[in-house]
């Protein structure tokens, strides 16, 4: 049984050289950021092994808790692609996710909604009904998660040709409109990669999109920027200033990443330097303004209870400076 969950350990996990900078064609900004970004992949794909072996999800989670703090939360979102590519497949898997979200996963569920859109990605779309998000209010990171992976993989043709999905079917119901959005705002945060974390180099890419898309690509970007790192103060104060009206939606991000780390633990030094910048507050006080914007949350109307989540968190930051 082990060297059946060994062999599928390595059917199923990329090869590592897929996270190098130069295999993805990204921007190299200085070695430390290309080490970086490194990490970050090999850290995603160590949670993805650890999914693909693992008998159990606790078996998995007492391995992922072993992974450097800075990089624990993306070996979390690893595994839950791992996990709901073998729900989808189907190879071994069922309820998988579900066991990971009602354990340690629950603890970075953000990152782990992330996690099965980017099954989503790899998955032929009549298994997608298997993806388990129930969260009517967190799914749409599903698809924030399926933006982000196209971006990476597919840089050419989602970043640098602008390519945007039609008719997107999931998640079905009357907010399909939406899609294209959650989606763009996992593009945002894949930039952040394709640019290298330099800060001009990323306005760069997002300035050639359509004006219409801008909101939600820098929102990814400043969560990225947040959450992963890679700029200094200098940088990201001039990624803010060049924000300008995208300012309170680089904020809006930020603070999403602050609530991730916090409600993880996982809060390291480069977080509170971004949280300062963008939003003007600590980790902790970011993560009460996603919070606070919580309360009384209407359920879905005529535009998803997701985006007004968003649009209240933003709306905290409208007196920040956006003079250049």
């Amino acid at each position: 049984m082990r060297s059946y969950r060994a062999l599928r350990r390595r059917i199923l996990t990329p090869n590592v050289s897929e996270t190098k900078l130069e295999v993805r064609g990204f921007h190299v900004k200085n070695p430390e950021a290309k080490e970086l970004l490194e990490t970050v992949g090999r850290s995603f794909l160590t949670g993805y092994a650890y999914a693909a072996e693992a008998a159990t999800t606790d078996e998995a989670e007492e391995r992922l808790e072993g992974v450097p703090t800075r990089f624990r939360g993306f070996a979390y979102e690893g595994a839950a692609m791992g996990f709901a590519v073998r729900e989808g497949l189907p190879i071994g898997g069922r309820g998988m996710v579900r066991d990971f979200l009602d354990g340690r996963g629950h603890d970075h569920i953000y990152m782990a909604y992330v996690g099965v859109g980017w099954a989503m990605a790899r998955l032929p779309r009549f298994r997608w009904s298997s993806l388990y998000a129930p969260d009517p209010l967190l799914r749409w990171l599903v698809l924030d998660g399926y933006g982000f992976h196209q971006a990476y993989f597919q840089t050419e043709r989602y970043v640098h040709q602008g390519f945007q999905e039609e008719n997107f079917p999931w998640p079905a119901g009357p907010h399909g409109w939406y899609a294209n959005r959650a989606i763009d705002q996992g593009i945002g945060r894949a930039l952040w990669f394709v640019g290298g974390t330099e800060a001009e180099v990323v306005a760069g890419l997002i300035d050639r999109f359509p004006e219409h898309r801008r909101s939600d690509l820098y929102s990814g970007a400043g969560l990225a920027a947040t959450y992963a790192g890679g700029g200094d103060d200098t940088e990201l104060r001039w990624f803010a200033k060049h924000a300008g009206p995208y300012q309170r939606q680089v904020a809006q991000g930020s603070a999403f990443a602050a609530g991730a780390r916090v409600r993880a633990g996982l809060v390291v030094p480069h977080n509170e330097i971004a949280t300062q910048v963008f939003c003007g507050m600590t980790p902790v006080e970011a993560q009460r303004v996603t919070d606070e914007a919580l309360v009384d949350l209407p359920a879905d109307g005529d535009v998803p209870s997701w985006e007004v989540w968003r649009r209240r968190i933003a709306a905290r930051f409208d007196s920040l400076d956006t003079a250049p």
